[in-house]
């Protein structure tokens, strides 16, 4: 499995960008293959069964995992919500949890992207109530956590929170790359115009 990460996202569409920079360095693809969805809305390449991919973005944070087996994401900028989101989407034992964090929206954040990337692992939906969606309590100092079966990974940096959830170990570092600046549509015109 690897991970690619981009900090430079100026609209949710360049997560592709991202993706097609992914499968090309990682599965030497020279264009992006066509994607489907699946009936529950999973993206994936039509025609490279094995070939797994998930994405997910954030502000201007995307992060994008491959795999053989179905990886889920989620890349979540922290923020302040409404104070009763957490009773809301959190078990009991959660709550319980962030109420003794130092820093309660920064560990909200965590609980919130493992979440989403268990989730999107699956392939499957939404089919529970958020908050009996089951996920490791992080510890202090841990990123990497087997959880029933599954293997989660958390990463933190400036203001953001990632998450993995995958079959196999994800990995320790995040390849960050930059995206090509995207042309505004007079931009775009102008450039089209040139040859």
């Amino acid at each position: 499995m690897v991970l690619y990460g981009t900090d430079n996202l100026e609209q949710r569409s360049q997560a592709y960008d991202l993706l097609a920079i992914a499968a090309k360095e990682h599965w030497g693809f020279s264009s992006l293959p066509t994607l489907v969805r699946s009936p529950t809305g999973k993206p994936a390449f039509a025609s490279f069964p094995g070939r797994e991919f998930n994405l997910s973005h954030s502000g201007t944070l995307a992060l994008c995992a491959l795999d053989g087996s179905p990886v889920g994401v989620d890349i979540q900028t922290v923020k302040s919500w409404r104070p009763s989101l957490p009773h809301r989407v959190c078990s009991q034992a959660e709550v319980d949890w962030l109420d003794s964090q130092t820093d309660f929206w920064r560990s909200f954040t965590a609980l919130w992207a493992l979440k989403e990337s268990r989730v999107k692992q699956s392939g499957l939906g939404l089919r529970e109530a958020i908050s009996a969606i089951s996920v490791p309590l992080p510890r202090h100092g841990q990123g990497l956590y087997a959880h029933e079966g599954l293997w989660f990974r958390l990463y933190f940096g400036p203001g953001w929170v990632g998450a993995v959830c995958a079959l196999s170990i994800p990995p320790a570092r995040i390849r960050w790359r930059p995206l090509p600046p995207t042309l505004s549509p007079s931009r775009k015109e102008a450039a089209d115009h040139a040859f």
